[in-house]
């Protein structure tokens, strides 16, 4: 395959790939409505008609963050292994349809708590699968991007949750008896359900069989990822199905990955509670809800530049610090002054902190690149072990008094311990580059397997590229 020849092939795959990855952005939007409109519905009469302390409705809000944890990494390493993850997606997005429009019929704290623990127990395999799936398709140049992209669907939903919600809060009160809150629910998992469906035939699988693309562009596909690190992207035969998770639970750089991220997610908290603390404005229900939009829009905007430079510079540490320093300017403000407007730029700097948190997650699956089994736990141990952060950020905004600035408090210290724990990785991987450089491998950090190095050397000579057959083991560095 001559350069011109690869070259066209390669942007007709891009071009498909990009329509069809774009899908996850909308089942993303569907996960976060689902998963935070009990915040909006808490401004319409949630917590009086279910009769509920504000204890228990931060137990609502933290539970469902337990079945999330439970279930992301036994997700991971299965959608690893199938061979059509578009279908399991679209099963679980069905299902978490399901259980979100069952929470709109619950009657009390403890019906609540049961449809919430199932919620997260199965939105649990969206995220982590779906950053997966983009790390079967994406170079490390282009990864941060394309998982910014699909973050867009989380910042996004902040803001067309809070649109949906003044709708439908404002317009379904009674309508045929019943709360405009379970209008709500009902509403939303009906939308979810149906996406589901589209979702089976539009997402794309594996650069080995996924549908709508043609043979030489499947070749391609794989092809950039051998280039892209110096091994084809795929597991040996001799590796069982948990030795991904023992490969993992041996490299000390997760450890500190997983405390380092549950710091930033504890941070991020205020996320929950944003309608709440917009709330402090002043303003009533609907003009609360309508003011929560902007800021999230104004982070989207922020994180797709963010990631940009990511992927132009490929440099990921200045990237996730510098907007922890807006969010930290953000929060300062919030706790010196009353002062409304001042207040309201306050929180388009706390949403913009956002654009870091992405820019973290692709840093997670370059610095844990081979074999597919160890980035696909490692994916799914480090965003799971860093729900704990939102299990206990559900009880750091229970602190009202003067406007919640001890919750602020809270989530500044936070954001330190974060850049602290992303410098000490920084040096570990700055330290890790140094032993490669000097010819040690396994520093790499994967172990060579004679099918995988077949299977590489086949894929390099069948299809010629810039990169190929220049790269291997030797010319891999971590991004720092």
């Amino acid at each position: 395959m001559s350069h011109e020849h690869r070259a066209r092939v390669e942007k007709s795959m891009k071009r498909k790939l990009d329509t069809r990855c774009a899908f996850f952005v909308l089942i993303y939007i569907m996960n976060y409505l689902d998963r935070n409109n009990l915040a909006a519905a808490r401004l319409k009469g949630l917590q009086d008609d279910l009769n509920l302390t504000d204890s228990q409705y931060a137990t609502c809000l933290s539970i469902l963050y337990v079945g999330y944890i439970l279930m992301q990494v036994p997700s991971n390493i299965a959608i690893n292994r199938i061979s059509r993850p578009s279908l399991y997606i679209a099963a679980v997005m069905l299902l978490w349809g399901t259980i979100s429009t069952l929470t709109g019929v619950v009657k009390d704290f403890t019906g609540m708590v049961v449809t919430r623990f199932f919620l997260g127990f199965v939105e649990a395999a969206f995220l982590p699968g779906a950053l997966l799936i983009l790390s079967k398709w994406y170079t490390k140049e282009e990864l941060t991007m394309r998982n910014a992209i699909l973050f867009c669907g989380n910042l996004i939903s902040n803001a067309f949750s809070a649109l949906v919600g003044a709708g439908v809060l404002s317009n379904m009160q009674g309508v045929l008896g019943h709360a405009a809150w379970r209008w709500l629910f009902w509403i939303e998992g009906a939308i979810t359900m149906a996406v589901a469906i589209g979702a089976a035939f539009i997402l794309p699988d594996l650069p080995t069989n996924s549908r709508g693309f043609t043979e030489e562009e499947l070749l391609v596909a794989q092809s950039r990822m051998t280039e892209d690190v110096g091994e084809a992207d795929e597991d040996s035969k001799d590796q069982g199905i948990f030795d991904g998770f023992f490969m993992v639970v041996k490299d000390v750089k997760v450890y500190l990955m997983m405390l380092t991220f549950t710091s930033y997610v504890v941070g991020l908290s205020f996320n929950a509670y944003f309608p709440t603390l917009t709330e402090t404005l002043g303003y009533g229900y609907v003009p609360t809800l309508l003011l929560s939009s902007p800021p999230w829009l104004f982070s989207c905007i922020i994180s797709l530049i963010n990631s940009w430079h990511s992927d132009r510079k490929q440099e990921k540490f200045w990237h996730i610090v510098g907007p922890i320093f807006l969010g930290l300017l953000g929060f300062v403000i919030s706790m010196a002054t009353s002062n409304v407007a001042a207040r309201y730029v306050a929180l388009f700097l706390q949403a913009s902190s956002y654009a870091g948190f992405i820019v973290f997650y692709s840093w997670i699956a370059s610095s844990f690149p081979r074999p597919p089994a160890k980035r696909a736990v490692a994916l799914a141990i480090v965003n799971a072990f860093s729900q704990l952060g939102n299990v206990a950020g559900a009880y750091v905004w229970g602190m009202k008094e003067n406007g919640f600035r001890n919750s602020y408090g809270v989530v500044t210290a936070m954001f330190g311990i974060t850049i602290v724990g992303c410098w000490v990785f920084r040096l570990i991987l700055v330290r890790l580059n140094k032993r490669l450089d000097k010819g040690d491998l396994t520093a790499a950090g994967w172990t060579p397997h004679a099918d995988v190095t077949k299977r590489t050397r086949e894929l390099e000579m069948g299809v010629v590229g810039k990169n190929a057959t220049q790269k291997n083991a030797r010319g891999f560095r971590y991004l720092i």
